[in-house]
């Protein structure tokens, strides 16, 4: 049986979807769909770039303060042109700008060094405000002693590490070298869902990586285990200093409470 040579009207439609979308992101390509006005055509682009921008611009805007409206307008487009999104959600448009940013570094295109720590930040910030977890229906006691009691870590309690201290990048701060030690922070969504950072020391890091893993043990056997393992000789003379992390951690939300009895 001879095979036709015509398209399908599913693939000729698939066809100018594709078009018309290589069309928005890329506003130097003359050559237009079929029947499509440059005027229209001009109003699509209009409306799909300053959508994208706007979510960015909220998104990271640290990162918005470090280029003027030519550069920044100039990296929207870039991204928008050269970025294939795994998502059509708009919530999710930080994270396709994040992994973009991700792959131009592999690429060498030579921005600045803290930026994907930067983006991967003010993410973070935006992706906790967004989290499910309901600290609501983990069963603790939000008046418990953390130091006595067996503590619940929040689970919208986040340790993140990073090479730059993003949380101090600025317009007026924008580091070059790569510091010696490298910069921990907290960032806790609480009760009334404010999200807010807390720059930490390594022990404390540690810290909560344990009582994320602990099951029975108080707040002071933690403690008391940990500086057995990474100050031995001071142990003992830490402990009052961990306690009171402990009660630092519980005043921001990070520790919940206890473990009801």
């Amino acid at each position: 049986m001879p095979t036709s040579n015509a398209t399908s009207p599913a693939a000729e439609l698939h066809a100018l979807q594709r078009d018309f979308a290589a069309c928005i992101r890329e506003p130097e390509r003359t050559e237009l769909p079929l029947g499509v006005a440059a005027r229209r055509m001009q109003v699509y682009r209009e409306l799909f770039f300053n959508n994208v921008e706007g979510l960015l611009s909220s998104n990271f805007p640290v990162i918005r303060t470090l280029y003027d409206d030519t550069a920044w307008n100039a990296l929207i487009a870039a991204f928008l042109r050269g970025h294939r999104a795994q998502t059509p959600l708009f919530p999710e448009i930080g994270r396709e700008f994040l992994r973009w940013l991700e792959q131009r570094q592999q690429d060498g295109c030579g921005d600045e060094p803290f930026l994907l720590e930067l983006a991967h930040y003010e993410w973070a910030e935006l992706a906790l405000s967004l989290d499910e977890h309901e600290i609501s229906t983990l069963p603790h006691d939000p008046d418990g002693d953390i130091v006595a009691g067996v503590p619940v870590v929040s689970p919208l309690a986040w340790v993140l590490g990073y090479r730059f201290p993003v949380q101090r990048v600025s317009a007026a701060y924008r580091p070059a070298e790569t510091p010696a030690d490298p910069t921990l922070l907290l960032l806790v969504r609480d009760r009334r869902d404010q999200v807010s950072f807390l720059e930490i020391n390594a022990l404390t890091a540690a810290l909560i990586e344990r009582l994320q893993a602990n099951t029975d043990a108080t707040g002071a056997d933690v403690v008391a285990g940990l500086l057995r393992d990474v100050a031995p000789a001071n142990a003992a003379a830490l402990q009052q200093a961990g306690c009171d992390i402990l009660r630092n951690l519980h005043t921001r939300q990070a520790l919940l409470g206890t473990r009801p009895a």
